[in-house]
């Protein structure tokens, strides 16, 4: 019997939730840098995306992906009101962590760590999960809010929203709480159906 031989970036993917920079591989071939026409161009948004496989994948479908991106960057990066950048990304991490997606906890959890200065208590949220106590109930209600509508979105209703004004946030901190776990559960899921994590040579 033969046997196949396994391409060493994914024998040895990454299998624990990490704030460490790994890769991402897609199973389908993503676009060439050269095959970018300027409607490809102005799909990725951001030109510096054309280094990322993920996003030149996407990029086969340039009007959908330039909504994506746009959505995205109105989320995480418009933070003129509403929540704090860090809060932000923990509700991706959180979302991510749910969903399994380690690429995407990575990226997120590093961002998380880096705008609120509370890395080890991030690296908790990794490492045990999202109903861990983050010594923060701010944190802690973010993070249950998150999960409550990443495991069933149709599940998330008042008693989440009470809990999340009771810590002090506002309408417009509630919206990103909302929106930055909608958009990731289901960033996770099309990035989990497209390709999956390997070290970061392979990125």
């Amino acid at each position: 019997m033969t046997e196949t031989a396994i391409h060493p970036e994914f024998e040895n993917r990454p299998t624990a939730f990490t704030q460490a920079e790994i890769g991402w591989t897609p199973w389908l071939a993503p676009l060439a840098e050269a095959e970018l026409t300027d409607r490809h161009w102005a799909g990725l948004v951001d030109p510096s995306r054309a280094r990322s496989a993920y996003f030149m994948l996407l990029a086969r479908d340039p009007e959908i992906l330039e909504a994506r991106t746009k959505t995205d960057k109105d989320i995480f990066y418009n933070t003129t009101a509403g929540l704090p950048r860090a809060d932000r990304e923990l509700t991706a991490t959180a979302a991510s962590r749910v969903n399994g997606c380690i690429f995407c906890a990575s990226v997120h959890s590093r961002f998380a760590s880096h705008y609120s200065k509370r890395t080890s208590d991030v690296q908790r949220l990794l490492d045990q999960g999202t109903h861990t106590d983050l010594g923060s109930r701010r944190w802690n209600a973010i993070v249950e809010a998150s999960v409550a509508l990443t495991a069933t979105p149709s599940a998330f209703d008042e008693e989440e929203v009470t809990r999340l004004r009771s810590e002090g946030l506002n309408d417009l901190e509630i919206a990103d709480t909302i929106h930055g776990a909608a958009f990731f559960n289901w960033a996770n899921r099309l990035m989990l159906s497209l390709g999956e994590p390997t070290p970061a040579a392979a990125f």
